[in-house]
């Protein structure tokens, strides 16, 4: 129960901390609307480092992201009521909010319980995390900024410029290099191709997920693929 109140006060501290500067930001600043969501964005993405060293135990780590859910999502049903609310967080739909909070949390939960709890290696947590959520917020603003060349497909939603899914390759093996050789133990150029193919994959991935259902078909597919090479290399 100590272990649950400290980290999950820890958690609750981050998100204030977090969330006020980014609205105090896009009070007094002028930014950008992709910008201002994809900070949002990262600061989803940074609370992955608050589930994994906050808690001591992967059950206890799990279920905080669970009563996440359960606590944030009624306060967003109730501030859904207050006008100005989808202009301010930039919501592209009604209820984006909150849909993207039970996907994210529950995605948390799940590759907590597998690669920390199963596995028994949190580090892959973060890895399949950053893997997804770092490369999309490179694709999404080199996209819209540099994006001059589309890929388009009766597989692809829409369409995606090949700068952008490039560039979510490039920041995905950079941000999955960087975490295998903060926790691994072998020698560097070992985990080069296996943050190659993890970024490969992801990048294939974004690619071709419809629905936005990417925060889910991305670091799921990260966390396959990197467990399969870690063991598979025994690294």
């Amino acid at each position: 129960m100590l272990e649950f109140i400290t980290g999950y006060g820890i958690l609750l501290i981050y998100f204030a901390v977090c969330a006020s500067a980014a609205l105090l930001l896009r009070r007094f600043v002028s930014v950008h609307m992709e910008v201002f969501r994809k900070t949002l964005h990262l600061i989803l993405l940074g609370s992955i480092l608050v589930f994994t060293y906050a808690f001591m135990t992967w059950w206890i780590s799990a279920m905080a992201a669970v009563v996440f859910i359960v606590m944030v999502y009624p306060i967003l049903v109730f501030a859904e009521r207050i006008p100005g609310y989808s202009e301010l967080l930039t919501e592209r739909k009604c209820g984006e909010i909150k849909s993207s909070l039970v996907v994210v949390f529950s995605m948390f939960a799940v590759l907590i319980c597998v690669c920390w709890g199963w596995i028994g290696e949190k580090y892959l947590v973060i890895a399949s995390v950053f893997a997804w959520g770092l490369g999309d917020a490179a694709a999404a603003l080199v996209g819209i900024r540099l994006g001059r060349h589309y890929i388009e497909g009766r597989l692809i939603e829409g369409r995606k410029s090949l700068e952008g899914t490039l560039a979510m390759f490039v920041v995905s093996f950079i941000s999955v290099l960087i975490v295998l050789l903060a926790n691994g133990t072998a020698e560097w150029y070992g985990y080069i191709p296996i943050a190659a193919v993890t970024a490969a994959v992801c990048a294939a991935v974004e690619l071709y997920t419809k629905g936005g259902m990417d925060t889910l078909t991305c670091p799921f597919a990260a966390a396959a693929v990197l467990i399969s090479l870690v063991r598979l290399w025994g690294v």
